[in-house]
């Protein structure tokens, strides 16, 4: 017997040679054990191909079977095929299987007759011995037999006569999120009618299924924009069903309907795309058994500015459909950037010749115009100076940054086109890198894109690793304007730059990349790391990122190892995983390991190379996956040992591969340091909270003033009106309530919303709700309020405590500080609300006004001669003298205010406020009466007392 295996980049489909025998034997061969099916099958398939099918030699595939869990992103799949060999001499068997290139093999067995064996993973060799060189067949070149994004696992046996062959795959892979959505595939490509087809995908996702969609099945490996026309119904036989959190889709065609979809049996790529429910927020963070994998993917956010160079290969090799699909998807791309974006277009042969020199250039309908022209007037000559046209457009980026005053808030990338490889100028890619690297430093992001078989794809995927970027590769086919606009989309919205996620140092170790210069609307941060302390219930966790002209902080604690949530044990239509549960340890050793692999690619010393390799290698071992340095070499089970089970592996997680991106030269913000400071509020008497109770506090004048405003559901309360002199103006919403039973009121009244509005430096607002945060200074951007946060621009900040309290602060001298009131069983006169706090008003000018402002830089005066002793004795002489004396008078302003004596209780009655009390109102105490202070809408700003000036 003849057993061989590799693991190749591409293949070449088997051709069945006739058998005049096969027709003769047919009915005879039907006993054959537990191939019943073949008789089924002979009484449906279509006559054609029926009679194609008895003239194949090659053994005939009764049963291919793919089952896969994700969970958490996670995909963990098995691949079962059962081989019949009905003839009478042994023949050759050969299994193929197309997986993802970022996907490991986790496990293979094969069982012939009564003998199995079983795949063991081991090191690599640097030589093969005789016997291997004799027994392996040599597997095709990558760069000929690679696949756009996939690689083929063949496998290939003799099958006696008259018995069959069962193989079993198993292979992880880590979904990789694009353009909004998560996409699984499987390869569905047997060659051969099945007997038994079926394909069974189980979706976990304990954030929430959404947009879960099953296009037709597609035979074409290239990928677009997944927007494709019509790509709309499920393929034949397909069942979907998912509650909010599981999913499962079963695909199970008939031979018939194996048929009507393709004769040959290559059916094409069965996929799956869907999201998850997500909020702005640290993300996603799963915790089991000591490790711990983060996704990171926030939404609602504004885009960023873009600073682009477009670096396009115009050499003869581009001449045709190349050139011509190249600008289609430039026509539509340029059509897509946005009013704050500039660019320049850079065409390189022989010759490299720039669009506009020495500048980048707005968009406008002018410069799109022109740039368009230019495109199309590209014509294909001369030979590919890949080093020379590289050098110019980072010159031209550079020189750009360095000369004009930027936006702060942009992002600067280069995106690179070719078809070919170097041939012009300097030709040697280590040269070629280096000089590359040199002229970027790390200043910007380059991206590449290669078209057709002749293109160098290791050269364009180290250049964009080594240089903060991503590559992909397409094949040149009719469809490439529509893969090149999808690649663009997913880098064409950035939304935050330098972006870092931290915990604390002696809680976690060995945790993969942390640190990513941009994220791209669509796509998805991944961290993975081990527990140190498995004690510890909870653990810290920070991003800070730069968005717009703001930085941003999240943190919040995650409960540790919560085994209802993230155990797979008991998940109906999981029950016969087995084995090692903990699908977080595997992705975080995939996604080591991808960068371990990553990081020898981009290194140039000989000695870390090797070292990276056999960190690589031991960690590739021990979790048992197949890796550049590992090899899947095929055991003989012993006669009295019991063949290995084939099991359905837990789920792991795959990793990002050309996503993972550079940290050198990026400098980083400071980590989280165990001893993390708690958020304090500073304590300030001057409030608006509550029914709502008004309290002002006079600290000079040792007392505090306080008052009701019974308004109306729906009023707009100006508290602070500063607008003319500070640029602030704080505007407060009633919402209504029943009022308690046996009370006076006929309603309650609450604030619902806080708007803060400031013109100085920049216009800018605050709407502060129960729920939410919405900061706009130009960009829209939406915090929870039940996530710790801090989001800082050049004049404000903005500080939220998760279900406690925000903290707004204005220029350094402006404080303000909103409680969120939550209630988990509110009574029918109670409804969630907001209190409003003054703790720091220096840079509030004497002029400011509002049913707070007024007081900010006034003095109130009790008359009340007899209380001129000591604070002490003046605070029980005045509980003294309003038992005797009921009415006390304030002077304010010359008015005459009659007041009681009250205590009250602020901070969610954490602390006691001992105040005079002004009834009706505050009518006499405030400026004019209660009325006079609505506002018309959220962001009225009145200039002063009794006029309005709409924001």
């Amino acid at each position: 017997m003849i057993l061989w295996l590799c693991l190749c980049w591409g293949f070449t489909p088997s051709a069945g040679q006739p058998d005049s025998e096969l027709m003769a034997r047919y009915l005879e061969e039907q006993l054959l054990a537990d191939y019943s099916i073949a008789e089924q099958v002979a009484r449906r398939v279509p006559r054609q191909a029926k009679f194609l099918q008895r003239l194949e030699t090659r053994p005939r595939m009764s049963e291919f079977h793919v089952r896969s869990t994700i969970i958490s992103r996670y995909a963990f799949t098995t691949v079962s095929c059962t081989m019949v060999n009905s003839g009478s001499e042994a023949r050759e068997a050969v299994f193929e299987m197309q997986i993802p290139a970022a996907a490991f093999i986790s496990n293979f067995t094969m069982s012939i007759g009564n003998k199995t064996y079983y795949g063991e993973v081991t090191g690599k060799e640097k030589k093969n011995s005789t016997d291997d060189k004799e027994r392996h067949k040599k597997p095709p070149s990558p760069t000929e037999g690679r696949e756009n994004g996939y690689e083929t696992f063949k496998a290939s046996v003799f099958i006696p006569r008259k018995m069959q062959a069962r193989f079993t795959l198993h292979y992880e892979e880590l979904l990789q999120r694009r353009l909004g959505k998560y996409e699984y595939t499987v390869s569905i490509r047997p060659q051969q009618l099945v007997g038994r087809l079926r394909v069974e995908v189980n979706i976990l996702e304990n954030s929430g299924i959404v947009s879960l969609e099953v296009p037709p099945l597609r035979n074409s490996r290239q990928k677009g924009n997944g927007k494709a026309e019509g790509d709309v119904s499920p393929p034949p036989s397909t069942v979907i069903g998912h509650t909010k959190t599981l999913a499962k889709v079963t695909f199970n065609p008939s031979v018939v309907e194996q048929t009507r979809i393709a004769r040959n049996g290559i059916l094409g790529d069965f996929i799956i795309r869907y999201d998850v429910s997500r909020e702005l927020s640290v993300g996603d963070v799963q915790i089991l058994n000591g490790y711990f994998v983060h996704y990171f993917a926030p939404t609602d956010l504004p885009p960023l500015p873009k600073n682009v160079v477009f670096v396009l290969d115009s050499s003869a090799s581009m001449v045709g459909t190349k050139l011509k699909q190249t600008k289609e998807a430039l026509f539509t791309i340029l059509q897509d950037l946005r009013p704050e974006d500039h660019f320049n277009i850079i065409g390189f042969s022989n010759r490299i010749k720039v669009w506009q020199q020495d500048r980048l250039v707005p968009v406008t309908p002018n410069n799109i115009r022109d740039a368009k022209k230019y495109i199309h007037n590209m014509s294909p000559t001369g030979g590919t100076n890949i080093n020379e046209a590289l050098q110019t457009g980072a010159k031209l980026l550079n020189d750009y940054i360095a000369q004009n005053d930027i936006d702060a808030r942009s992002v600067s990338l280069i995106i690179f086109l070719t078809d070919g490889r170097p041939t012009v100028g300097e030709t040697q890619s280590s040269k070629i890198l280096s000089n590359t690297k040199e002229a970027i430093r790390d200043k910007f992001c380059l991206f590449t894109i290669g078209i057709g078989n002749d293109v160098d794809h290791k050269l364009l995927e180290r250049m964009a690793l080594e240089n903060c970027g991503m590559t992909r590769l397409f094949q040149e086919d009719e469809d490439a304007a529509s893969h090149l606009k999808g690649f663009y989309d997913e880098i064409g919205t950035p939304l935050l730059s330098d972006i870092r996620v931290d915990y604390p140092e002696d809680d976690v170790e060995q945790v993969t990349q942390n640190f990513f210069p941009n994220y791209f609307n669509g796509s998805e941060i991944i961290i993975a790391g081990k527990l140190i302390n498995r004690t510890s219930d909870k653990l810290h966790v920070e991003v800070t990122a730069s968005n717009s002209k703001k930085y941003i902080l999240l943190k919040t604690d995650v409960a540790v190892d919560l085994p209802s949530r993230n155990d797979i044990r008991g998940v109906p239509g999981l029950e016969d995983g087995k084995g090692d549960n903990n699908y977080i340890e595997r992705a975080w050793s995939y996604l080591t390991i991808k960068e371990l692999l990553n990081s020898r690619l981009k290194s140039d010393d000989i000695q870390e190379k090797d070292k990276l390799m056999e960190k690589a290698k031991s960690m590739a071992l021990a979790y048992n996956f197949v890796t550049p340095f590992t090899v899947l070499k095929m055991k003989e089970a012993g006669l009295h040992s019991e063949p290995p089970q084939e099991e359905f592996i837990s789920p792991s997680t795959d990793g990002i591969g050309e996503k993972v991106q550079s940290l050198q030269g990026h400098k980083a913000p400071p980590g989280v340091h165990r001893g993390q400071d708690k958020q304090r509020i500073k304590i300030s008497k001057t409030s608006a909270d509550g029914d709502p109770h008004f309290v002002i506090d006079f600290p000079s004048s040792k007392f505090s003033v306080c008052f009701n405003i019974d308004g109306e559901p729906g009023d707009i309360l100006r508290l602070v009106s500063d607008h003319k002199e500070s640029g602030v103006t704080v505007n407060g919403q009633l919402i209504g309530a029943p009022a308690p039973p046996n009370g006076h009121k006929k309603h309650r009244t609450y604030f619902s919303t806080i708007t803060i509005l400031s013109n100085k430096p920049e216009r800018s607002y605050l709407e502060i709700t129960p729920k939410r945060v919405i900061l706009d200074d130009g960009e829209r951007l939406v915090l929870s309020c039940g996530r710790s946060a801090v989001v800082r621009s050049r004049s404000l900040e903005v500080s939220i405590s998760a279900f406690s309290n925000i903290t707004v602060t204005i220029r350094d001298s402006i404080s303000f500080v909103i409680l969120i009131h939550h209630y988990k069983k509110p009574a029918p006169y109670q409804r969630n609300h907001l209190g409003f706090y003054i703790s720091n008003s220096k840079g509030l000018s004497s002029d400011s006004h509002g049913l707070l402002g007024q007081f900010l830089s006034h003095e109130v005066k009790l008359l009340q001669e007899s209380l001129n002793t000591s604070h002490q004795e003046v605070r029980q002489n005045q509980t003294e003298a309003l038992k005797a004396n009921p009415t006390n008078t304030l002077k304010v302003k010359g008015r005459l205010v009659p007041v009681v004596w009250k205590q009250r209780r602020i901070y969610n009655g954490q602390q006691e406020v001992e105040c005079w009390f002004a009834k009706n109102n505050a009518d006499k105490l405030i400026d004019g009466s209660y009325q006079d202070y609505l506002a018309s809408h959220p962001f009225d700003t009145g200039t002063s007392f009794g006029t309005i000036n709409s924001f």
